[in-house]
Parts: structure tokens; C-alpha cells; sequence
């Protein structure tokens, strides 16, 4: 799944329901390098698609993760949590 343009907190329920749609459908990497603007939010969501899969007993991992995100996932201490895509 790709996820493209900005994701903010004005738009964080659509992407966050586009999302789950694509893991249910049995996604299984999620594309973070088309993401223009994001703030927080995006964190959130990436947990929550984790939390999702592992429910569904899936694997998920992220590739192409922005800058912006990876500094924003150490802030809050969940750097560990985000499964990188190799």
C-alpha cells in the first residue's frame, strides 16, 4: 500500500479508514515515500495499523519512512516499534 500526499491531522480518519481497507485486503507493506506534509498523526496511524495487523495476526513493515517521521517516532520513544521494511 502506498500512502501518498500529506497526512495531518485534517485528513488522519480518511487515510487511517483507506489503510485499513488495504490491510484487510491483505496488504502487507505500507509505502510512506510519496508523504508530503505530516505532522504526529501519521505516527498514530502507523501504530494503529500495527496494532491492526497484529489482531489479524499479520505482519506489516514500513518502507521509505520520512525523515520527519523517524525523528518524530524517536521523540516519543516508539522508534522500536515501527517494523522498517528491508
Amino acid at each position: 500500500m502506498v500512502v501518498s500526499g500529506p497526512v495531518t491531522l485534517a485528513n488522519a480518519a480518511r487515510v487511517l479508514d483507506e489503510g485499513r481497507q488495504h490491510l484487510a485486503e491483505g496488504a502487507h507493506t505500507v509505502d510512506l515515500g510519496e508523504v508530503g506534509e505530516l505532522d504526529s498523526s501519521l505516527l498514530a496511524l502507523s501504530l494503529a495499523w500495527i496494532r491492526d495487523a497484529r489482531e489479524a495476526k499479520r505482519e506489516i513493515a514500513f518502507a521509505n519512512v520520512p525523515e520527519a517521521l523517524q525523528t518524530l517516532s524517536r521523540l516519543y520513544g516508539v522508534e522500536a516499534l515501527l517494523p522498517l521494511s528491508p
